[in-house]
């Protein structure tokens, strides 16, 4: 990355703090978390989704990437903590326009091709590029969930584990 592009980044990320409201207003949260409650219904794993504006400051100059603060959010919001390690965080970071996927190892586990995943942000990024959040958020989550009924975790579903509603940073 070079200086010029690391500098934007920062910026990206000083100002970020209010797209947020602008972009994921009550309304589009509620819609995320009514379709993690329907798509959850269509197989046994269990799906997270994080909504944040921006790095903090330290984390941008680390050069941390939205895959890594996926990662880690992924452990802190406790994803991994289902009887059958059948969790997937969704996380948006608006900042850097991105979306990362993780899968516990009772989704992921070599049974679900990457580029099967990176489809469903690319659906997501695709609607968020044109303003349509609420749109996007929704067809991420049914994509996740189509992605999870192809490739079910091996176990049973032990019920409704983790939060539906949005995390938003």
């Amino acid at each position: 990355m070079t200086s010029a592009s690391k500098g934007s980044r920062l910026w990206r990320h000083l100002l970020g703090a209010r797209a947020t409201r602008r972009h994921f207003p009550a309304a589009v949260l509620a819609d995320i978390e009514a379709a993690t409650k329907r798509c959850e219904g269509q197989h046994p794993g269990e799906i997270r989704f994080i909504v944040e504006a921006a790095l903090p400051v330290a984390s941008v100059l680390a050069g941390t990437t939205p895959r890594q603060r996926a990662v880690e959010l992924f452990a802190h919001y406790g994803v991994w903590d289902t009887e059958h390690n059948n969790g997937v965080l969704i996380y948006v970071l608006l900042a850097d326009r991105d979306v990362e996927i993780v899968a516990d190892r009772g989704v992921a586990d070599g049974r679900v091709p990457p580029a099967e995943w990176e489809a469903c942000c690319r659906i997501m990024e695709q609607h968020y590029a044109a303003g349509r959040y609420s749109a996007g958020s929704v067809a991420g989550i049914e994509a996740v969930a189509a992605v999870l009924a192809k490739y079910p975790p091996e176990r049973a579903d032990a019920g409704n584990e983790l939060p539906d509603a949005p995390i938003v940073i």
